[in-house]
């Protein structure tokens, strides 16, 4: 009866001392992640002020053990993503000189990723219909009334008119055909990427090759089937509503050949162009 009467006294006893440090086994995790997330300490429910001291205490006596394999390795670092620098003195403008359309070309050090066919389509358009397109198909038009380059369109006002919207239905043809049409069906990026580095030599024939080596969707060089096909079609499309005189194979050829030519010297001038801007012009380009 001694015996289950001192059972019962030390129920009692510490009965209450067992529920308390029950709750507070409970309590302590939803605190402790309160506390966390506003960035504060905050004393868990049930615990006074000397308690928190004497926790802390134990912790200091008793620090948890070191995971075993780890000690003096360095911590894993966070990956960053690759940022890309583009030199200010090779940076490719939107326009040259403020007038020639400059969209396709990307600057040196610059890796965007391969336009979509919707963003293929705005560069075509642009090209297709900037102001500076009317100016340069006028001036082109001029020229090859002036040499009388199809008879049978005439000479003077009415004939220019019909040297001009020939020729800038040629320009469009070409554009969408080499810029948004072949590329989305051949996964080609039709852009200009300027190696902005290296010789002279190096640079001038890296630019004027890109008629015939381009980039594809995955980074990898192919053969720029979009520029070779795409200037050729053009040139048949304008078998339909040019002087049947001068559609030959010798002329049609003559129009590929200026056709592409024209291309590789445009990459080379964007590629120069930076050069020029800096140390001939002395502008940013």
């Amino acid at each position: 009866m001694k015996k289950m009467f001192n059972t019962g006294r030390f129920s009692l006893a510490y009965r209450g001392q067992f529920l308390r440090v029950l709750g507070l086994g409970l309590a302590l995790p939803a605190v402790c992640a309160h506390a966390l997330e506003n960035g504060s300490q905050v004393a868990p429910a049930g615990l006074d002020t000397a308690e928190i001291g004497d926790l802390e205490k134990q912790s200091q006596q008793y620090p948890p053990p070191a995971q075993t394999g780890t000690e003096g390795l360095p911590s894993q670092p966070v990956a960053k993503p690759a940022e890309q620098t583009v030199d200010p003195a090779k940076e490719q403008p939107k326009r040259i000189l403020g007038v020639m359309p400059n969209f396709r070309a990307v600057s040196a050090g610059a890796l965007p990723p391969p336009p979509t066919p919707k963003e293929a389509f705005v560069i075509a358009t642009k090209n297709s219909f900037d102001y500076s397109s009317f100016i340069f198909v006028g001036l082109t038009s001029m020229i090859a009334e002036g040499s009388d380059a199809h008879r049978q369109l005439g000479k003077g006002v009415a004939g220019f008119g019909r040297y001009y919207w020939r020729g800038f239905v040629d320009k469009t043809n070409g554009n969408y055909l080499v810029i948004f049409a072949l590329p989305t069906v051949f996964h080609e990026d039709e852009r200009y990427f300027a190696r902005g580095k290296g010789g002279f030599v190096k640079r001038f024939i890296y630019s004027t090759t890109r008629i015939f080596i381009t980039p594809n969707y995955e980074g990898n060089n192919t053969i720029n089937a979009s520029e070779l096909l795409g200037r050729g079609m053009a040139q048949g499309i304008s078998l339909a509503y040019y002087p049947s005189k001068t559609r030959t194979l010798g002329a049609i050829s003559a129009k590929y050949g200026y056709a592409l030519l024209r291309d590789a010297a445009t990459n080379a001038f964007r590629e120069f162009w930076p050069d020029i801007a800096t140390h001939v012009l002395h502008r940013h380009p």
